[in-house]
């Protein structure tokens, strides 16, 4: 049975026939439009219509950030893309006339690890992906955790910080305010305007192109600059801090990696670790669980909607 996966992004939308296995048979890539409802689902319909022109599919899964309803069909809030209360659902299966299912993206990307990626071989996982925001996702004995409403694994959300800095869900100290990309790209700039020598790099590389974004960052943390690894040991830690609270109430076997920050791979990975054993409960008298990178990395989302898609469909 093969299912068209599709992962709706602030700045593009991927799509991908993908096969029962989790393999990509074929993918594309466009912009996001940025100014009305209407033209971010013609632009998915259009996506879907090329991707299943030679090949028949069973059904569509569709990725996006924002909180999703139970029944998952209907996008209650997505900040990024301005959605409020839409039933995306419907109005793609008018559109298609295929079954279509909606979901997190956060969500699809933990379920494609846990069943072709890094989390297979455990029933119990948890995923954080590092980007723009903070995405979570819960796997409990093999089922993907949404709770009562539709929108819980929102682990980004968290409160962190006791009244921290101004979240875009409209709270104060959420874990992402903290540890996302974004964080860790106001904390570089921060670090380049201070005048130090430990913001020098940071500030050379500012001074190259203008204005410091993630891939300077990132090429001063490859450079082993000192000023932009302890930005990164930083977030490392917030990470494990949060996730050490996590796991006493979650209990998972793994944890899986994701998002752009990952590719740091060891690098974030350590201080994460550090600091979920210097904060995890009754460490010593308890296992510690696995943490790890995840392993489709970019074709996360696709992948794991186009399952869900093909399940939901199974099950009807």
């Amino acid at each position: 049975m093969i299912t068209v996966g599709i992962d709706v992004g602030g700045t593009k939308i991927a799509g991908a026939l993908v096969s029962e296995n989790g393999e990509i048979l074929t993918s594309l890539k466009v912009p996001t439009p940025a100014h009305s409802t209407d033209e971010l689902i013609n632009a998915v319909v259009a996506m879907v219509q090329e991707l299943r022109s030679s090949q028949e599919v069973a059904a569509v899964g569709v990725a996006i950030a924002g909180f999703i309803d139970a029944d998952q069909s209907e996008v209650i809030y997505s900040p990024n893309l301005s959605l409020r209360n839409e039933p995306l659902k419907a109005k793609l299966e008018a559109k298609l006339g295929v079954n279509v299912f909606v979901e997190n993206d956060a969500n699809a990307a933990g379920w494609a690890e846990y069943r072709f990626g890094a989390g297979q071989g455990s029933k119990h996982m948890m995923m954080i992906t590092i980007g723009t925001g903070v995405g979570g996702a819960i796997v409990a004995n093999g089922d993907l955790f949404r709770g009562g409403f539709g929108i819980g694994a929102e682990l980004g959300h968290t409160n962190f910080i006791q009244e921290g800095r101004e979240c875009g869900c409209g709270q104060y100290g959420c874990l992402e305010k903290y540890a996302s990309g974004t964080a860790l790209l106001e904390a570089a700039k921060e670090l380049a305007a201070s005048g130090t020598a430990e913001g020098k790099r940071l500030a050379e590389l500012e001074a190259e192109v203008g204005e410091l974004t993630g891939t300077e960052v990132y090429q001063a943390i490859n450079e082993a600059d000192p000023g932009a690894l302890r930005l990164l040991n930083e977030l490392g830690t917030n990470i494990g801090k949060a996730v050490a609270s996590f796991a006493a109430i979650l209990d998972p076997q793994m944890l899986v990696l994701g998002g752009g920050l990952s590719v740091a791979g060891e690098l974030l990975l350590k201080p994460i670790r550090e600091s979920y054993l210097d904060h995890l409960p009754a460490r010593g008298y308890r296992p510690e669980m696995k943490i790890v990178t995840a392993s489709l990395i970019n074709d996360a989302g696709v992948v794991g909607a186009a399952d869900l898609a093909r399940r939901h469909s199974l099950e009807r």
